[in-house]
């Protein structure tokens, strides 16, 4: 910089800020690829609002980087989309999904060797666009979607009478939605990132911060934290470990009335303390996350008009899949939120009877 001055020749501030963006925009979206495969939601969140920054900030998208922004606009929307309150577009109607499969059509044309992949990934928000919609109970929305979705292309006409089908069933809970789910396009995301990744690892700003990283030893120094850490939780377990057998032996030596039992064999203390930690453990399944602990063994009670009535409200306000949220808000007595999963699809059956 002092060198450019003193011979009176400088860069100009537009350029150079043009091409300091354009490796912060690479670095960002490495960032976001790498906070959603690890499924950090705090720092997915930071990462994806100084890509959007960056990218509503280019006046027109390099051809180098259209990949780039691709991606970015694509995590940032998957991300997002089972939330239907979510717009990405002008038109409220399309989906965080919707707004998806848009980039990831764009993404498409700039790769030729992943057709499987990209094929699979395509079909899959296709699927997922439907089935979000049917889990919160928007089934016209739902149809509305299909026929947005598809052309009248005879490639795409096996899935298209699927999921019309699925639709008019009004059953989110088919195995074609079942198998082809959420987790599973999460899935085939982070595969397509995994190769993206690799593509990039040669990124400018990533390179010179691990380099500074290694110069400093700070690497070093986080790796020696982490090992320090897990020497102490070692011992801790390890001290924990000997006091609990310290007890246990302590307990299984003596009588009721404090004296030495010479009769009391030192292991069935033990084996029965564990046959109690099996029971509670088999108590604690069947706790629900807001609700209390249930009799493993329970008789079955019949539903009655009010819950009925109440699961309906739950639905209809919360959306199907909800069943939590139901669950807390309905004042069920003695239910689980299974059980109001399992009564709503016997509902959906006595309708369509």
């Amino acid at each position: 910089m002092a060198a450019a001055a003193a011979g009176g020749n400088s860069a100009p501030p537009a350029e150079v800020e043009a091409v300091a963006a354009s490796w912060m925009l690479e670095f960002s979206c490495c960032c976001l690829c790498r906070h959603f495969g690890d499924e950090c939601l705090a720092e997915f969140q930071r990462w994806s609002d100084v890509a959007c920054a960056l990218i509503n900030g280019l006046s027109k998208i390099p051809t180098h980087q259209k990949k780039t922004v691709y991606l970015c606009q694509l995590l940032i929307r998957i991300a997002k989309g089972k939330k239907l309150e979510c717009h990405f577009e002008n038109c409220k109607r399309i989906s965080p999904l919707e707004s998806a499969l848009s980039f990831w059509t764009l993404l498409e044309r700039e790769e030729i060797q992943l057709e499987k992949l990209h094929k699979d990934i395509r079909q899959l928000i296709q699927i997922q666009i439907v089935a979000v919609y049917m889990e919160s109970g928007y089934f016209k929305e739902a149809a509305e979607a299909l026929e947005r979705l598809f052309t009248d292309s005879e490639s795409d006409k096996p899935l298209r009478m699927k999921l019309a089908t699925v639709i008019k069933s009004k059953d989110p809970y088919v195995p074609l939605l079942q198998t082809f789910s959420y987790d599973f396009l999460i899935r085939k995301i982070k595969s397509y990132i995994e190769l993206f990744m690799k593509e990039n690892e040669t990124n400018f700003l990533l390179q010179a911060a691990m380099k500074e990283v290694e110069s400093q030893g700070l690497g070093a120094i986080a790796l020696q934290s982490k090992t320090v850490n897990a020497d102490e939780n070692d011992k801790k377990n390890l001290e924990l470990k000997q006091r609990l057998t310290k007890k246990r032996r302590s307990i299984a030596d003596q009588s009721p009335g404090g004296k030495r039992n010479p009769t009391v064999r030192p292991h069935a203390g033990r084996k029965l303390r564990e046959r109690t930690v099996l029971q509670s453990l088999n108590g604690l399944q069947n706790v629900e996350k807001h609700g209390h602990a249930l009799v493993s063994v329970r008789k079955r009670q019949r539903w009655t008009y009010n819950e009925d009535l109440k699961l309906k409200l739950g639905v209809k306000e919360f959306g199907v899949g909800n069943w939590a949220k139901i669950l807390v808000h309905g004042d069920f007595s003695n239910r689980t939120s299974v059980m109001l999963k399992d009564r709503w699809r016997t509902l959906c059956k006595i309708q369509r009877s």
